[in-house]
């Protein structure tokens, strides 16, 4: 969705654009902080019944950065995966599940 893309350009570099499937523990942008943030990008906006004049703007995107092959190789930590499809290559988690994530963090 737009509107959480919106959100998550503010916290880094996005690797994916609007109308993209995404899944859980699936890798969608870069930040500028060394741990892992998770963020939902399929939130959407919440409509209601009152509008003000203005606040709808169109919300512009950022184009999100392509990686080559040997740019995602080089990308991936320890606990990713590189994912290779006819289609599209798609960095992921090891784990997809977050809380399974952080109970592994914790027993190393």
């Amino acid at each position: 969705m737009t509107y959480g893309l919106f959100n998550a350009q503010e916290r880094g570099t996005l690797f994916i654009g609007p109308g993209e499937k995404v899944y859980a523990g699936m890798i969608v942008g870069q930040n500028g902080k060394p741990e892992d943030v998770e963020i939902n990008v399929c939130k959407t906006k919440h409509l209601t019944n009152t509008r003000a004049s203005g606040s709808d703007e169109a919300l512009r995107l950022t184009p999100p950065k392509i990686l080559s092959l040997e740019q995602a190789l080089e990308f991936i930590d320890t606990d990713e995966l590189l994912e290779i499809t006819p289609e599209s290559l798609r960095i992921r988690k090891k784990i997809l599940d977050p809380t399974l994530r952080k109970r592994a963090s914790f027993k190393k």
